[in-house]
C-alpha cells in the first residue's frame, strides 16, 4: 500500500480533529462531522494518553448524537496495538447510540498495529460502515452483522486468517466491500482460493461493489473473478494495482459478462496496449467506464 494521507471524510461527513489539548471555544454539533481522535505526538502539545483523550471527548458533547468516529494515533509513545482503543469503543456502546461509521487506524506514515476488530461490530449492531487500515496484528474472525453496508480494509499485506474471516462472515446488508490485499513480503499470506466464498457471493446477497486490489497475486485473482457468480450482481468492480497484467485482463475478457457494470477499475502499469484496447472495445460501447490508467495518472 502506498503512502496514505489522513481521511478527509467518513460516512459523508467532513473529518474534524477533536483537540488533543483542551481549548476554549465551541465545537461542531456532535452529528455534523466525523470526529477524529488522535493523541499528540511525543513532545507535542496535548495528551499522549488515548484513554484520557477518549474520556474528555465523551464528556465534551452529547455522545448520543455522534454519528462517525475516526480513530487515529492511539499510543504515541509505546507503539501498542489497537486493543485498548477497540475496548474503549466497545465499552461506550450505551453512550454512542447513534454511531453509524468507524474507521480504525487513520495514521500517517507506517501502518498502525491492529488487533481483533470484531468487538466493534458486536457492540454496535446498527453500524453501517467500518474501515480498517493496517494488517499487522489484525484479526477478523467470521461474524454475522445485519446492518453493515460498507467494509474496507487497507493493508500492505493482509493475513490469510483475515481474508478467510471476512469471506466466512454473514453480512446480508453489505453493499460495498473493498480489500486492499497487499504483498506476501508484507504479511499477505492469503491465496486466491481464500476468496472463494466472496466470489461465490456466500453471505453477501446485497453486494454491489467489490474491490480486490493491490495484490501481488492480481492476475490469479482476476482469473478467479472471471468465473465468479457474484459478478452478475455487481455494479462496479475494482481489480486495480498490484501486478495486474495481460493474463488477468484476458481472463476477464473470456469470462462471465461484464457489460452490466457501471465501472471497472483496472489501473496498472503491466497491461499491454493491445490488451487494453481489446477490453475497452468490448466494454466501453456497452456503457462501462473502464479505468486503465497507470497508477498516479488520470
Amino acid at each position: 500500500m502506498s503512502a496514505v494521507e489522513q481521511l478527509q471524510e467518513l460516512h459523508g461527513l467532513l473529518a474534524f480533529d477533536f483537540p488533543a489539548a483542551p481549548e476554549e471555544g465551541g465545537l461542531p454539533e456532535p452529528d455534523s462531522v466525523a470526529w477524529r481522535l488522535s493523541v499528540a505526538p511525543e513532545g507535542g502539545h496535548g495528551t499522549t494518553d488515548f484513554e484520557e483523550l477518549w474520556e474528555r471527548f465523551l464528556g465534551a458533547m452529547d455522545a448520543s448524537r455522534v454519528r462517525a468516529l475516526i480513530i487515529g494515533e492511539w499510543d504515541a509513545l509505546a507503539g501498542s496495538d489497537s486493543g485498548a482503543a477497540v475496548q474503549l469503543l466497545a465499552a461506550a456502546r450505551d453512550r454512542l447510540t447513534a454511531l453509524q461509521a468507524v474507521f480504525l487506524g487513520d495514521v500517517e506514515g507506517e501502518e498502525a498495529e491492529q488487533c481483533d476488530v470484531t468487538p466493534v461490530l458486536d457492540a454496535y449492531p446498527a453500524l453501517r460502515e467500518l474501515g480498517i487500515r493496517g494488517g499487522a496484528g489484525l484479526r477478523f474472525p467470521a461474524v454475522r452483522h445485519a446492518s453493515l453496508r460498507t467494509l474496507g480494509i487497507e493493508a500492505d499485506g493482509l493475513p490469510a486468517e483475515v481474508v478467510r474471516g471476512v469471506a466466512a462472515s454473514e453480512l446480508p446488508a453489505l453493499e460495498y466491500l473493498e480489500l486492499s490485499l497487499g504483498a506476501e513480503e508484507c504479511g499477505g499470506d492469503y491465496t486466491a482460493d481464500d476468496l472463494a466464498p466472496i466470489l461465490a457471493g456466500d453471505g453477501l446477497p446485497a453486494l454491489r461493489h467489490l474491490g480486490l486490489a493491490h495484490s501481488d497475486l492480481q492476475d490469479e485473482i482476476a482469473i478467479a473473478v472471471s468465473s465468479a457468480p457474484v459478478v452478475a450482481r455487481l455494479q462496479s468492480l475494482d481489480l486495480s494495482l498490484g501486478t495486474l497484467g495481460d493474463e488477468g485482463v484476458e481472463a476477464l475478457l473470456d469470462g462471465v459478462p461484464l457489460t452490466h457494470l457501471e465501472w471497472l477499475d483496472l489501473r496498472s502499469e503491466y497491461i499491454g496496449a493491445d490488451t487494453a484496447q481489446r477490453i475497452r472495445k468490448a466494454l466501453e460501447p456497452q456503457g462501462v467506464e473502464v479505468d486503465l490508467s497507470e497508477p498516479g495518472r488520470s
